[in-house]
């Protein structure tokens, strides 16, 4: 038995942890039910941008759990939110490749979107998050923008996502293109940069020592854990397996099967 101590709040991923694709990974409800029993506060925190907040509220919600705004942390979100911080948002023009999960959050907080490169009115940021409708013409004017001198963002750097079928392309694979386009490199947002733990951290109201972050990931979730100071669960139902633990010189703090395994540690704890 895992034994979980001194646990203030979660920070829970979610494709590879809840779900894969759209099926509910086993014991998923009964999770979400132990966590309210307990009043364990908890932010989902995922580096996938092509959903947005609400998107993902109602994702939750067609497998029986209901979760709140706040409890909802994209790495769309979070780059919105870091850059409206370094920057006035309402002066800047942003080339975006990404879904309205990405767009949403950049639009709200005041940026211009542009669709198209002109040199006289060049973009400021070329922000990149996962794109499923990715084209040539959109790789093209993006490394116009970044030749150009705009400042290269990316969401995040997963190079795979987690489906019902198996890993497939991530953003990571289209942050590699346009760095061997253009030779310019791009400042990651999203896990393991510690900025979204940070974020979620701040919203929680708690220590990063009485925090536990769980996720499938160990080049992500896992390492943005240990960067971020707080303890960690890697799960074995997404990306990372414990075979992969033998090439890395960091650890999760615990290592557990699935969701399933989680709620009966935390029933426990």
């Amino acid at each position: 038995m895992n034994t979980l101590t001194n646990i203030h709040a979660l920070i829970i991923d979610m494709d590879g942890v809840l779900w894969e694709g759209n099926r509910a990974l086993p014991g998923l409800i009964e999770f979400f039910q132990l966590l309210r029993k307990k009043s364990l506060p908890f932010v989902l925190a995922t580096n996938n941008a092509s959903l947005t907040q609400e998107q993902y509220i109602s994702k939750l919600k067609t497998m029986d759990v209901t979760v709140s705004h706040k409890e909802i942390l994209t790495s769309s979100m979070a780059t919105a939110h870091y850059l409206s911080e370094h920057s006035i948002p309402n002066s800047k023009r942003a080339f975006v490749i990404g879904e309205e999960g990405l767009r949403q959050p950049l639009a709200e907080q005041g940026f211009t979107l542009i669709d198209s490169f002109d040199a006289e009115t060049s973009a400021d940021f070329v922000i990149c998050g996962l794109d499923r409708k990715l084209t040539w013409e959109k790789l093209a004017n993006a490394s116009l923008h970044l030749h150009a001198g705009a400042k290269f963002i990316g969401t995040n750097a997963d190079t795979t996502l987690p489906t019902e079928k198996g890993p497939v392309v991530g953003n990571g694979a289209i942050l590699a293109a346009l760095q061997a386009t253009t030779k310019v490199s791009p400042t990651i947002i999203g896990k393991p940069e510690p900025i979204m733990y940070q974020q979620a951290i701040k919203t929680l109201g708690v220590a990063p020592e009485d925090t536990i972050a769980i996720g499938d990931r160990l080049n992500t979730d896992i390492l943005g854990a240990v960067n971020t100071g707080v303890r960690s669960i890697l799960v074995l139902t997404g990306i990372s397996s414990e075979e992969d633990l033998k090439s890395v010189d960091y650890k999760p703090t615990w290592i557990m099967p699935d969701i399933c395994s989680v709620t009966e540690a935390l029933t426990h704890s």
